[in-house]
């Protein structure tokens, strides 16, 4: 067992259950469509946010040390994602037929991690501080990346539930409305948290 397992599970908890991007649309989608049709975002979180943490664990994150541009562009490209689909979450109540539709496909989901501001500094620490090479590097490797699948399945879930459970004092078309300008809202400020 990894011997700062406490402060690494109490780092993951803090760091994937705090609203970010990946958890208010996962509330959003459960809201407007429901768990199953919930669950590309889901598995798209959750072996996306796991394969970053591999790829950083694998060399990616000297790459980041050694070329800081490389992060700054990915962060502005994960914003123009995000204040697209901030647009579209608002204006989802307006076009009926776009009610049957998810947000977001796993793939979208899936590479989103890999431009996710908050998802690819969270990996950075999380793998800095606690997979350090030598004689225990593959055992400590190996429970990060078991951490960032279970963290991230349990939490991207949990807020699903969320959105899925405010459904049912959704009594009319004006506070679907509203709830999607909120999501659409927190999905902005979770991008200006980026640059401040």
């Amino acid at each position: 067992m990894h011997p700062e397992f406490l402060s690494m599970a109490l780092f993951w908890i803090v760091a994937a259950y705090t609203p970010g991007p990946n958890n208010v649309i996962a509330s959003y989608s459960g809201f407007n469509f429901g768990i199953k049709k919930t669950l590309p975002h889901i598995f798209g979180v959750t072996f996306g946010f796991t394969t970053l943490v591999f790829s950083l664990i694998i060399g990616l994150v000297n790459i980041f040390k050694l070329f800081p541009i490389i992060q700054e562009i990915l962060k502005y490209l994960g914003t123009i994602f995000l204040v697209y689909l901030a647009y579209k979450i608002c204006f989802s109540g307006a076009i009926k037929e776009k009610k049957n539709q998810n947000p977001v496909s796993f793939f979208d989901t899936f590479i989103f991690q890999f431009l996710n501001p908050k998802g690819v500094l969270i990996g950075i620490i999380i793998v800095s501080t606690y997979v350090e090479y030598g004689q225990n590097y593959i055992s400590y490797a190996t429970q990060v990346v078991l951490f960032a699948f279970f963290v991230s399945l349990s939490s991207i879930t949990f807020w699903a539930f969320v959105g899925k459970y405010l459904r049912k004092f959704a009594t009319n078309e004006k506070f679907i409305k509203y709830f999607n300008y909120v999501m659409s809202g927190l999905l902005l400020l979770s991008v200006i948290t980026f640059y401040i």
